[in-house]
Order: C-alpha cells, then sequence, then structure tokens
C-alpha cells in the first residue's frame, strides 16, 4: 500500500507538470520540447525565494507559478508566435535550442549541484496507518493536483475561455471573424501551461531534485504522459500519469535492476493498443 501511494504520488506530481504540455501541444498544436525548461524556471524561482528572501514555501509556490508564467508570456510574445505556422521539425529545433540555452543560464547562475530545499515542519514526516506510510508532503501534493485537474477540465470544458481557444486552434480565421481574439487566448493558453510547469517545478524539487540538467532529464516523461493520455486530454494526462507513477515506483521498488524499463514497455504497449492514445480521437483517413 506504501508503494502504491509513493506511485500515486509520482504519478500526480508527474501530471501536475506534463499537463502543461499537454495544453500547449494539444490544444495549441506546438510542439514545445522546452517544457522542462519552464519546470526549471519554477524550481529555482521557488528555491530562490526561500532560500534567500526567507519567502514562505506556500507563498514561493503562486509566485514561481506567475513568475514562470511571466517568462512564458515574453517569450510566446517575442519568439513562439512566429513559429506557430511554421512545421512540427522547425518547432522542435526552435524548442531543442531554448532547452540547451536555458541548462546554460542555470549553471551560470545557480552552479552545477542540486540545490537544497527544506520543508516546513507541517509537511514533514509521515501519517502511519495500518498497512500504509503516507507522506505528509505526498499526500499534500495529490490534494494540489486533483484540485488542478479538476479546475483545468472545467475550464476547458465547460467555459466560455475553453471554447473560444477550442475555436482559434481548429480555425483562427473563423475565430477572428465572430470576434476572438486568437493572438490574446494562444498567449492566455501559452502562460497557464508555463505556469503549470512552474508550479510543478516547484513542487518537485523535494522529489525529483533540481540541477541544470533538469530539462533533459524529465522530458521524455512528459512526453510519455501526453502520448500515451492523449494529447490535449486532461483526464487522459491525469489517467496516463497515474499509470506510469504506480508503474515506475513499482518496478524500481520490485525489481530495480530493470530500471526505468517498465515504464517504457507501458508506453510501447499502450501505443500498440490506442496510438491515439488513452483518450485521444481516433485520427480519420
Amino acid at each position: 500500500m506504501t508503494v502504491l501511494f509513493d506511485g500515486i504520488a509520482s504519478g500526480m506530481l508527474l501530471f501536475l507538470i506534463s499537463v502543461g504540455l499537454s495544453v500547449t501541444l494539444g490544444l495549441m498544436n506546438f510542439v514545445n520540447l522546452a517544457h522542462g525548461a519552464f519546470a526549471m524556471v519554477g524550481g529555482y524561482v521557488c528555491v530562490t525565494l526561500l532560500n534567500r528572501f526567507g519567502v514562505p514555501f506556500l507563498a514561493s509556490l503562486p509566485l514561481a507559478a506567475l513568475l514562470t508564467a511571466a517568462v512564458g508570456v515574453l517569450l510566446e510574445r517575442t519568439l513562439y508566435r512566429r513559429l506557430y505556422a511554421a512545421t512540427h521539425l522547425d518547432q522542435v529545433l526552435f524548442s531543442i535550442s531554448l532547452v540547451f540555452m536555458s541548462i546554460a543560464a542555470a549553471h551560470y547562475f545557480f552552479g552545477a549541484q542540486q540545490q537544497p530545499l527544506t520543508l516546513p515542519e507541517f509537511l514533514r514526516g509521515q501519517i502511519k496507518l495500518p498497512g500504509l506510510d503516507m507522506g505528509v508532503y505526498r499526500l499534500f501534493l495529490i490534494v494540489v493536483s486533483l484540485a488542478i485537474a479538476v479546475g483545468l477540465q472545467r475550464m476547458v470544458g465547460g467555459t466560455r475561455f475553453g471554447a473560444q481557444l477550442r475555436a482559434a486552434v481548429d480555425n483562427p480565421r473563423a475565430a477572428r471573424g465572430v470576434g476572438i481574439n486568437v493572438e490574446r487566448i494562444f498567449t492566455l493558453t501559452f502562460a497557464l501551461g508555463s505556469a503549470l510547469a512552474g508550479l510543478g517545478g516547484a513542487m518537485g524539487v523535494e522529489m525529483l531534485g533540481l540541477d541544470p540538467s533538469f530539462p533533459v532529464k524529465y522530458i521524455v516523461y512528459f512526453l510519455i504522459v501526453v502520448a500515451v493520455g492523449g494529447s490535449g486530454s486532461i483526464a487522459g494526462s491525469l489517467l496516463a500519469s497515474l499509470i506510469l507513477g504506480v508503474v515506475d515506483v513499482a518496478g524500481k521498488y520490485y525489481v530495480p535492476q530493470v530500471g526505468a524499463f517498465l515504464i517504457y514497455a507501458v508506453m510501447v504497449v499502450m501505443l500498440v493498443v490506442r496510438p491515439q492514445g488513452l483518450f485521444g480521437r481516433r485520427a480519420t483517413r
């Protein structure tokens, strides 16, 4: 039960970081491989606020999300929007270059070492139940991630903004014709995806660690979540994250000698059975 709980917590953290990529890739049709760099920005902002300025941990989380969203808006307006109509290859090459630039910048300003983070006292320790030891911080992570998943699903599927976003992606010209500000919608969506990445990066420092290699170390995991869950599907990303998190933790606990083999095996099997992902739409010929 403890392994299952830790797997769920790991999966929820994976969801929190990768759902922003699902939003930008699935809803905006932009292949942003620099998504991990935005998560790294959130992590460094959180650590800096905590260690240098003494900001409380709970206050540093929304600040990390907001500052990462601001970075996302700046890059979207100056760089990303120039490539919305480009090919996916151009988008991949562009975003990969941003990844290596972010790694170099993080190495220059913060060094190559892991960044320390001390959780507040009320988030440390464990809750012991019969057959189950629940880490307090992992329980906090699960609750926050579930709340965000519910909010995102309602926003995308049941609000005016969600309808405008889907219209702007499906047919930008028609959307402009009915008065939708497509550029503003894309900027807000990119800011949302960046904020979620920054929040996930800040909350993941304690579990994943933080160093300049973060964007390349975990980007494969984020892409697996989007591919298995179905591009643009919030529910699919959540379910895929939970499956992959549990399989990854259980595999490393019970058969550590195979490393991350199991998580890639699950991905291959799922994509063979459902190439469009768990909740993706089947492509038509």
